[in-house]
């Protein structure tokens, strides 16, 4: 997988749009067997937990690229990939450091660009609805931060319409920690902050079974349900 260096960070890559109103950032891998949805095997093959994520990742960049803000992928990987698989959106490289520090770039940069509110979303979660993207957005019209509470103890979306740089540091990631680390940190960095609704990120096997149960219309589940059907 294509290293990108932290000077890039926050270059646009492709016609980059102009701030107005919200923007959605989406966090996104190339789909490479063995670098992605990896606590799907041995339950799952490397290519087939890879193909998962390409049906997952296309489905929530359609589904996110609505008009109610502006889409942009914020990309790990083959530059070349993200530009075959998705033309005509912003592209953003998330650039070196952990999770913290690249979520921490990419909203500082979105909202210095001059975006009214700025939200991140991975794509891990093809079901998310767009209404409750919608509504983050709207508390970020009275709140300095809003998360979307997930059920393993993190959060499916995280905005704000102000930046604290602070925010993402020192937290637990990928514990059930993250969501009461971000809730303490918020309170001592006096963020004012809300949590809107709640949704489910999918990572193993159990959590891709409750999506088919959730959502058994949407394109990852049909996918799901025609090729691993021996698995589920």
């Amino acid at each position: 997988m294509e290293i990108v260096d932290k000077a890039l960070a926050g270059r646009s890559l492709g016609k980059k749009p102009s701030p107005s109103g919200p923007v959605l950032g989406i966090f996104a891998k190339e789909p490479l067997a063995g670098r992605v949805k990896t606590r799907l095997c041995p339950a799952l093959s490397p290519g087939e937990a890879a193909r998962l994520y390409r049906v997952s990742l296309d489905e929530t960049v359609a589904a996110m690229s609505g008009p109610a803000w502006t889409p942009v992928v914020f990309f790990e990987g083959s530059e070349d990939f993200f530009r075959s698989a998705f033309p005509g959106l912003s592209l953003v490289p998330q650039g070196s450091g952990d999770l913290g520090e690249r979520m921490e770039r990419a909203l500082g940069g979105l909202l210095g660009d001059g975006w009214e509110a700025a939200a991140l979303i991975g794509s891990d979660s093809p079901d998310l609805p767009p209404a409750l993207v919608e509504e983050a957005f709207e508390a970020l019209a009275g709140a300095d931060l809003v998360t979307v509470p997930s059920r393993d103890g993190g959060y499916v979306l995280v905005g704000e319409s102000r930046h604290h740089p602070g925010l993402f540091r020192e937290i637990p990631w990928s514990t059930a920690e993250v969501l009461r680390a971000t809730r303490r940190r918020a309170g001592r960095l006096g963020a004012t902050y809300r949590e809107v609704g709640a949704w489910e990120d999918v990572d193993d096997l159990v959590s891709l079974r409750r999506l088919l149960e959730r959502s058994p219309g949407c394109a990852t589940a049909r996918w799901a349900r025609s090729s691993l059907a021996d698995r589920l």
